[in-house]
């Protein structure tokens, strides 16, 4: 079995065709179905936020290609678009690349703490499907412990310097006081929340909350003394609002150019401040085509979030050593899980020659046999039938000059306060046994 991670990012795909790989909340689960009926895939999970789209797949043989293909066509893609743009990693690179997502090593914001949580989300949707399995399922789990352990051992987080931070900080660059400002949220998921505890913590005059469900719109206003709106009411408050933050998972963009254009009328022409946080996007592209609007995407605020990054990147420094060790530990797990079918065969074999001596010995007392002579043969017999099959092949082994197996056999059965005493050969173990055959009832 094999991991590996086809995806793009941030670093390797333009906006739109990270938005056009996007997978929606609707379509994860036909997405994870399908990819998992591929030929050779075992478990598949689907990570896909605003700066990257991600498959995560257990294999048993090389099927990039394949995957590569489903990719491109799940989303009416041409291979070719896509090829150049895709990262894959193999195994140990998947191992560390996912504990280093789950970081925030590998996010647009160093260290920023969202990716975790969407995480965790990507692995409760595969697992739900039942689309995870032990080896995506112990990946994951390692990878959130990892993330933990770094946000508590080092100084990782300690700058804040998120997406939603970088637009709160565009902000107050534009407006100064933000005392006297409206803000417009188009969203409530953690983005928004981000947003508007930031915006909140800087004094914002007022807060509206537009969502699908007015009832979790409300529900994030009402922490922040704001007002909550269905998105089809955003028409009628956009005139109102200085400063809008959208991030929500709609497939369509919510907020058009015409909208925009009748708001700006409205408010006579006083700019709008606009952060459109969503992949897709929520607002029209070609907003940014009109006089007083000032639109930024997720891209645009690269340049914003750049400062506050030294101790960022001394601390990413700090967890990559903290993930060598736990890739490292990973592996082990994994490479162990190689003996557990061989230990339950050894275990079973050693429980039915245990099962079929005792039957024997029971016998010999109901027959009226000595206690300590039942014992006696008990022990002898099950000692000779353990080591009976060993020895044969140890002996076999050392007619072959083969001293590893000679030395692992050493490793295994002879413990190091116990002086070097040469195993019974087969020979003397025929004579046990042959002495034993002759006694009544067995």
């Amino acid at each position: 079995m094999s991991l590996i991670t086809l995806g793009i990012n941030h670093k390797t795909a333009p906006l739109d065709l990270r938005e056009r790989l996007a997978f929606t909340p609707q379509s994860l689960p036909e997405a994870l179905q399908s990819l998992k009926k591929l030929k050779h895939i075992k478990e598949a999970s689907i990570l896909s936020t605003c700066n990257r789209t991600e498959l995560y797949c257990v294999t048993t043989e090389d099927n990039d290609r394949a995957i590569i293909q489903w990719f491109s066509q799940f989303h009416g893609l041409d291979e070719e678009q896509i090829r150049e743009h895709i990262y894959l990693h193999a195994h140990e690179e998947t191992i560390r690349h996912a504990m280093e997502v789950a970081s925030g090593l590998d996010s647009m914001v160093l260290g920023e703490p969202q990716i975790a949580g969407q995480m965790k989300d990507a692995y409760a949707i595969a697992n739900e499907h039942g689309t995870i399995g032990q080896l995506l399922g112990k990946l994951y789990q390692r990878a959130f412990a990892v993330s933990k352990q770094v946000r508590t051992d080092t100084d990782i987080g300690s700058s804040p310097v998120s997406v939603a931070f970088a637009a709160v900080s565009l902000a107050k660059q534009i407006f100064g006081d933000l005392k006297k400002t409206t803000v417009l949220m188009v969203g409530a998921g953690e983005t928004i929340e981000l947003a508007a505890r930031h915006l909140h913590s800087q004094g914002v005059g007022n807060i509206i909350i537009a969502n699908r469900s007015v009832e979790r719109a409300q529900k994030l206003a009402d922490e922040f003394n704001g007002e909550a709106i269905s998105l089809q009411r955003i028409s009628d408050y956009l005139h109102l609002s200085d400063i809008v933050i959208a991030s929500t998972a709609s497939p369509l963009p919510i907020i058009g150019k015409g909208t925009v254009e009748r708001a700006l009328k409205q408010r006579k022409h006083k700019p709008i401040f606009m952060v459109d946080l969503a992949v897709p996007r929520d607002v029209e592209p070609e907003v940014n085509e009109l006089d007083d609007v000032y639109l930024y995407s997720v891209d645009d605020l690269q340049s914003v979030i750049e400062q506050n990054m030294e101790c960022r990147l001394q601390a990413a420094e700090q967890a990559r050593e903290i993930i060598d060790v736990q890739v490292s530990h990973f592996l082990d797990w994994q490479r162990s899980l190689g003996a557990v079918d061989v230990i339950a065969q050894i275990r079973q074999s050693a429980q039915n020659t245990s099962n079929e001596v005792l039957a024997k010995a029971k016998k010999q007392l109901a027959a009226g046999q000595e206690p300590e002579a039942v014992l006696e043969f008990l022990a002898n017999t099950l000692t000779n039938k353990f080591l009976h099959l060993p020895s044969t092949r140890l002996r076999e082994a050392s007619q072959k000059n083969r001293d590893d197996i000679l030395n692992i056999a050493q490793d295994l059965f002879i413990k190091n306060d116990v002086t070097d005493e040469p195993l019974k050969s087969d020979t003397e173990n025929s004579d046990t046994e042959k002495s034993h055959a002759k006694k009544p009832d067995e």
